[in-house]
């Protein structure tokens, strides 16, 4: 065991906690039966099997109020694991249950059995026919296909609010729709072709030209009984009219019953059914839509009203009008929406009943869109709108950020108001469909009910298709609560059905909330075809057992989640996944969504029980030491809950006083700590080479053995070597800023290529070559950002230094008179952001002085405008850090690219890479993990500049494509010299 090895006690939870009612059993301590654990590990390998406690914890939970805990957890990479599982399944009268983003609402991602991951290994986007077509993964999520699709500008028509993390296979799965799909733009109108695994093992490919043939060999049976459901459908007609009615509002509530109307042969049939089916008739692996053009050209409003209703009767005059999206948000939604950045703090203040809506026109051309806004202006000028407050305008815009803000608070729907919930309250999200003449008088009735039964509900939704959602809140450990939840939703289903004719699941489809009241919508006889159409194709119930059909008539009370209170930075976390996709550690241990609700799941325990001891053990490294800390989940968080900075409270925990004393020296003798860093890749680079990195990667790994793996970094042969210890000659007579090098620079040094400038030397130059020198303080060395300590969560050494070059750099800009320029964008967000909290009062009045800007920030605003461009690359290649995220300076990035080459491109995988400071260094495993799908993309072509401004991410970028990333300022400093 390690020297200074972390141990666990001090994440473990108060001991005075009551035990929940729904925690994990005792006997799941040891994670999945072993009988299970070794089958399933000889069909597929140990690594394709995950199968601790831990792992099935995280599993356990969706975007949903359920949970179920499964058995075991499986990481299929093809359809030949995807058939051996459904075989396994078969033999052992096993169920399965496929999950993708597992941002589904209503418990569809969730099994009780075998859980199959079908996220990880099944991503990729295929343009076909320039963009008209599109082939793409399961796992893609739709804003990854959709960023893929825009350079050809072209767009899926299904696009959700939770486009930023839900996958293509999930969408389909559910015939989940969005904003603007309606009944025209979504999966079912718009999936051009599937290929799926039947539950019996069969593929299906259904664009093949010979695939009914194919289709007849392997499964006589099944054509036969879906021909003959076709007939008895078509035979009745009333019941094909009752069909045709059912889709002409949105509903995804039970099975396609069309599409045994719409299909003339066994594939097409099965084609249709597919859609909406939730993973109970087959595994889709691969889908072919049929895109849709991407109007650029946009003009938006939101438009404030006295009441829910009067918003809902002024839908249909833009629906006349031609209106893209109307989208409607009740004064809840509103008030609740101030939690999300950028939204108008005083819609806090926002009268009760207060609605907006937000409506949208989309056109191909500057003249079509003219008219559009035409069209808007003539229903305006009949409507009477409020201004409640004063940053209400109720007039269209096309600015494109004006419009962006309107879609993220729209979008936050969920997440702001569940992150607004009393705390320990689980969140219930319903969704169903009226048709539209009718929203308004749906709305009235609807808040009558809420009334009855004590809720003050949410409402939003997608106004101009008549379909609404709205939350609930209640305490599922409370019986009382959920009677009260039972009675509503009895009422509910029986006024959406009977006063509406109306569907009870929209487009988030039936899941296991709405499946006890499937028949109440359908009638005995639909509902009965639904029944044998699962028999007809999954005989053996293997696939998602009592997600669509369960005859349980309190099925949808089953399993409802409670929600513990977390540390406060979660707790206000509803799980809804949107972190996921921009965490690093996604594809190597947990994420964001999954670190809270493994927490949540100790907080159930009983203290000291065997299954919080499991998952103790395993969250250190899971969750704590792979944790990047960068912070980009707070950005795809619409409410901004930072799970990194909760990471670094917990590594906080675990230091001992002497491990915080041992920092703290650090930090006060970090000119020391600078100048033996410099001494010791020195020292490296002359070992290596004289004897290779092999040396050196055996005594580090030996010393990580021996100390702490989180403490001793691992050398790797892509760490540059010592940089000067001299910086350039500046004068601060006439200086336009104030550079600060930051350390990262001082101790590592550049790409070592023939006439290229270092860092500090470009930035000096650049500065004067444009007329605005900079002057480097004498006294720079052994100050620091203080990231360093923060992100390790050492406290008293982060005060240390984040005081000290406060104080500094107040005197370096003559009381902030002077900008002050910093080379990196980390160590920017550090001093610019993150030292605040851990300021002394007199020193947090100086950094309000200070204007910290970051080098890309000065270089492309301040010196660009002033430089002649000599030369050239052919094309270049970025890697965005997650610090220029926070900062938004990406867009500066890519201004010095497209400077320098005349070809600039973004990787659409581009993301955190993972490195963090010396994280990768720590855990090289989290870079390999995190920038491997980027690097792939990288890959595919050669590039002659690979641009950054980190140093340790261009480190981790480096290690991950082979190639030599460096500032863009470097490569700014060679396009503007006047001779090389």
């Amino acid at each position: 065991m390690p020297l200074l090895k972390p141990g666990f006690d001090a994440l473990q939870p108060a001991a005075d906690r009551p035990a929940s009612p729904d925690r994990v059993p005792g006997s799941k301590a040891s994670g999945s039966p072993a009988a299970l654990r070794a089958g399933l590990t000889a069909l597929l390998g140990p690594e394709k099997v995950l199968w601790k406690v831990s792992d099935l914890v995280r599993y356990a939970s969706d975007a949903s109020p359920y949970r179920f805990v499964p058995q075991i957890v499986l990481l299929p990479e093809d359809l030949d694991d995807i058939s051996a599982i459904l075989s396994y399944a078969h033999g052992n009268d096993r169920d399965v249950v496929f999950r993708a983003a597992g941002t589904s609402l209503n418990g569809q991602a969730q099994g009780e059995d075998i859980l199959v991951d079908v996220r990880r290994h099944w991503t990729g986007v295929e343009v076909l026919d320039g963009g008209v077509r599109a082939r793409i993964g399961p796992g893609t999520t739709v804003m990854r296909a959709n960023a893929t699709l825009a350079r050809h500008g072209r767009v899926l028509g299904p696009d959700p609010a939770s486009a930023i993390a839900c996958t293509v296979g999930g969408v389909v799965a559910n015939n989940a729709s969005g904003m603007t799909a309606g009944t025209t733009r979504n999966s079912y109108r718009t999936v051009s072709s599937l290929t799926f695994v039947l539950p019996s093992g069969t593929v299906v490919d259904t664009g093949a030209a010979d695939a009914d043939e194919l289709l007849r060999q392997a499964e006589p049976r099944l054509c036969e009984e879906l021909l003959a459901l076709k007939a008895e459908i078509e035979a009745d007609e009333r019941l094909t009219a009752r069909i045709r009615a059912k889709y002409e509002i949105k509903n995804t509530n039970g099975y396609r019953l069309d599409a045994f109307l719409d299909g003339a042969t066994p594939v097409e049939i099965l084609r249709g059914l597919m859609v909406g089916s939730e993973g109970t008739f087959g595994f889709i692996s691969e889908i072919v839509f049929d895109t849709l053009p991407l109007d650029r050209h946009v003009s938006s409003a939101l438009l404030f009203f006295p009441s829910l209703t009067a918003a809902a009767a002024a839908v249909p005059g833009f629906n006349g009008a031609g209106a893209t999206a109307v989208e409607l948000m009740d004064g809840n939604t509103l008030r609740a929406s101030v939690r999300v950045e950028g939204v108008p703090a005083d819609w806090a203040g926002l009268p009760q009943g207060t609605t907006a809506l937000l409506v949208e026109f989309r056109a191909p051309d500057e003249e079509a869109l003219a008219g559009c806004e035409r069209a808007a202006a003539s229903v305006v000028a009949d409507l009477d709108l409020v201004v409640p407050v004063v940053s209400v305008t109720n007039e269209f815009t096309r600015d494109a950020a004006t419009v962006s803000g309107y879609w993220k608070a729209r979008k936050a729907f969920v997440t702001a108001v569940g992150g607004s919930r009393p705390s320990g309250t689980t969140l219930i999200t319903e969704d169903f469909a009226v048709p539209p003449s009718r929203l308004s008088e749906a709305c009235e009735a609807l808040l009558a009910l809420q009334a009855v039964h004590g809720f003050d509900a949410a409402v939003a939704g997608h106004a101009a298709h008549g379909n609404l959602h709205f939350l609930l809140a209640f305490d599922a450990a409370k019986p009382a609560d959920v009677d009260r939840y039972a009675a509503f939703m009895d009422e509910f289903c029986t006024l959406v059905v009977d006063r509406f004719d109306g569907s009870l699941k929209a487009e988030h489809a039936t899941g296991r909330n709405i499946a006890p009241f499937l028949e109440r919508e359908w009638g005995h006889t639909a509902t009965e075809l639904m029944w044998r159409t699962k028999q007809a194709i999954d005989p053996d119930g293997v696939l998602a057992p009592r997600i669509v059909l369960d005859r349980d008539p309190r099925a949808h009370l089953r399993g409802l989640k409670t929600i513990p209170k977390v540390e406060p930075v979660a707790d206000p976390c509803i799980e809804c996944g949107f972190c996921e996709p921009t965490c690093p550690s996604e594809d190597l241990t947990t994420t964001p969504r999954q670190r809270i609700v493994l927490r949540r799941e100790m907080m159930r325990q009983p203290d000291g029980s065997p299954v919080e001891t499991a998952l103790l053990d395993a969250y250190g490294y899971d969750a704590v030491d792979t944790c990047a800390g960068d912070s980009t989940c707070k950005l795809a968080c619409p409410v901004g809950i930072d799970t990194g900075a909760m990471m670094k409270d917990f590594r906080h925990l675990r230091h001992t006083p002497r491990e915080e004393r041992v920092a703290a020296l650090t930090a006060r003798h970090f000119k020391v700590v600078e100048s033996a860093a410099r001494l010791a890749l020195g020292a490296a680079a002359f070992v290596t080479r004289h004897a290779g990195d092999r040396p050196l990667e055996a005594v580090t790994r030996l010393a990580r053995k021996a100390v702490n793996p989180d403490l001793v970094p691992e050398w790797l042969p892509e760490t540059p070597g010592a940089a000067s210890r001299a910086l350039p000659a500046t004068s601060r007579a006439g200086a336009s800023a104030v550079y600060y090098p930051a350390c990262v620079n001082r101790i590592f040094a550049g790409p070592d290529e023939a006439g290229t400038l270092s860092l500090a030397e470009s930035v000096v130059s650049l500065s004067a070559r444009a007329s605005k020198p900079v002057w480097i303080p004498e006294d720079v060395a052994g100050t620091c950002c203080a990231t360093i300590w923060h992100s390790k969560g050492y406290d008293t050494a982060n005060a240390v230094m984040a005081n000290r070059v406060v104080e500094a750099a107040w005197g370096w800009t003559a009381g902030g008179s002077l900008p002050l320029v910093v080379d990196a964008s980390s160590c920017t967000l550090g001093l610019a952001r993150e030292v605040v909290p851990y300021l002394t009062d007199e020193n947090r009045a100086l950094h309000e002085e200070l204007t910290v800007v970051d080098s890309l920030v000065w270089a492309a605003d301040e010196l660009l405008p002033h430089l002649a461009v000599f030369r050239k690359r052919d094309s270049a290649v970025l890697h965005p850090t997650c610090s220029m995220e926070h900062l938004g300076d990406v867009a500066h990035l890519r201004a010095l690219a497209e400077a320098c080459a005349e070809s600039v491109v973004v990787p659409d995988d581009a993301g955190c890479c993972g490195f963090a400071g010396d994280r990768g260094m720590l855990h090289k495993e989290l870079t390999d993990s995190a920038t491997a799908k980027e690097a792939a993309e990288v890959n595919t072509r050669e590039h002659d500049a690979y641009l950054s401004a980190n140093r340790m991410c261009e480190i981790g970028m480096d290690r991950a494509t082979g190639r030599r990333y460096r500032s863009a300022l470097i490569e700014l400093e060679r396009a503007t010299r006047p001779a090389l």
